[in-house]
């Protein structure tokens, strides 16, 4: 990623008083685009409710399966369900990895027709697969398609360094919401730098 991109996003986020401390205290956060779209999202649906310690022994097995090779849609379709439940997944997890991977297939969703969408057209394309919420997109949004502009709201993590570096309240979860949509309109078009800050704090504390 260019240095003047990083330039550009920490000078537009230190207008945000708050958020300024962070960007003299954290390392400069370098945006990376991964390819297999597919894959990252049967990863994410993984590692749902999982640490990362965890998650990464389970997906570890998963490439295992595949002799360390990424797999391809069609060979995670034809993986037998008893062997993707010996890995450690749930059963309703075993049928949601199957699901991305046969709705992918079905829509011929490739890297390249995502990377065309638009952030929007991206959350409506993938909303309709069982087991994917908004959340496991915009994770796929900020991590594998490298965009710039998303906030995770619902995130639990920025929801507590939100409240606790604006001091937010936290008992009406509408009005947090709210509060935290508001708060991060002035970070566009550079939110998804900004959710990143906010983790590194919250994992800092």
């Amino acid at each position: 990623m260019p240095a003047k991109t990083n330039a550009a996003h920490i000078e537009h986020l230190s207008k945000d008083k708050k958020l300024l401390p962070l960007l003299q205290t954290l390392e400069p956060y370098q945006l990376k685009k991964r390819k297999n779209v597919c894959l990252r999202l049967c990863a994410s649906i993984m590692s749902q409710q999982l640490s990362t310690k965890v998650a990464d022994v389970i997906f570890k097995r998963f490439l295992e399966i595949y002799d360390g090779n990424e797999p391809t849609p069609q060979q995670i379709i034809d993986t037998p369900f008893d062997v993707l439940r010996a890995i450690g997944l749930s059963n309703a997890k075993v049928n949601y990895v199957q699901n991305v991977a046969k709705y992918m297939l079905e829509h011929k969703a490739d890297d390249r027709k995502l990377t065309k969408m638009s952030d929007d057209e991206v959350v409506e394309f993938l909303l309709p697969i069982k087991g994917v919420g908004r959340w496991t997109v915009e994770m796929l949004l900020m991590f594998t398609l490298g965009r710039e502009n998303v906030f995770a709201v619902d995130d639990l993590g920025i929801q507590q360094a939100m409240i606790k570096i604006y001091n937010l309240d936290p008992t009406d979860k509408k009005a947090l919401r709210e509060s935290m949509l508001k708060i991060s309109a002035k970070w566009s078009p550079y939110r998804t730098y900004a959710c990143f800050y906010l983790w590194k704090f919250k994992d800092t504390k």
